[in-house]
């Protein structure tokens, strides 16, 4: 599993012109799923997502969790995240995990959210999204199954 996480001041996404998912501050999350990975790694990743302490205190310091901020969640699956570029110049993405899996997976992260974060927003399942943010500091997190 993977995911990139970028702390924002707001975040879209549109499919076909329309907005599935807008959010204010808060935390814009693509999720990548593996061939490996089941509900258990899910939590894990949850967790320590709703966990990282990005946001700054009144001091300047990055010590304030996302429920800290009333920060709201935007989610969008990206198999994309699982590229290898190893061989040639045209990635292969035999890493990604099963679509069926994966859309399984993406909706277990998003029920999880949803029971702590009043505000969780998404994208659509394997569809052309076009994504909008504006990347607060920029502040850049990437998780994945190295890390947890």
């Amino acid at each position: 599993m993977k995911f990139v996480i970028q702390r924002v001041s707001e975040a879209s996404v549109r499919v076909d012109g329309e907005i599935t998912g807008k959010i204010d501050k808060g935390f814009l999350v693509f999720i990548g799923v593996g061939q490996e990975d089941t509900e258990e790694i899910a939590d894990k990743f949850v967790k320590k997502l709703l966990g990282l302490r990005i946001f700054e205190d009144e001091a300047g310091k990055t010590n304030l969790a996302l429920k800290d901020v009333q920060g709201q969640l935007l989610l969008v699956s990206q198999f994309t995240l699982y590229a290898n570029c190893r061989k040639g110049n045209r990635p292969s993405f035999v890493e990604a995990g099963d679509p069926q899996k994966a859309e399984a997976l993406y909706e277990y992260i998003i029920a999880q959210c949803r029971q702590t974060v009043p505000v969780v927003e998404t994208g659509v399942f394997g569809a052309e999204m076009k994504v909008s943010l504006i990347n607060d500091g920029p502040f850049t997190v990437i998780l994945d199954e190295k890390i947890l």
